[in-house]
């Protein structure tokens, strides 16, 4: 498997994470506190929605890859 084709499959294998989840979830420490023997911590939870056009892209561009790598080979 040569480098065109596993880059055209890993995009339409993350358009189709796109497409299906629509986004992902991650958590970050944004404050710390330490008074004496008490650790005080807060975590915040943020969301990133990815756009469907953007999963659609993704398929689209990874077939485009396959089928181009295709083109030059006798069947």
């Amino acid at each position: 498997m040569n480098a065109m084709r596993l880059v055209a499959v890993a995009l339409i294998v993350a358009g189709g994470l796109a497409l299906a989840y629509g986004g992902f979830t991650y958590t970050s420490d944004t404050h710390e506190a330490t008074l004496g023997p008490l650790e005080l911590s807060v975590e915040e939870k943020d969301t990133v929605n990815i756009p469907v056009w953007a999963g659609v892209g993704a398929i689209v561009i990874g077939a485009g890859l396959l089928l181009s790598g295709r083109k030059g080979r006798p069947a």
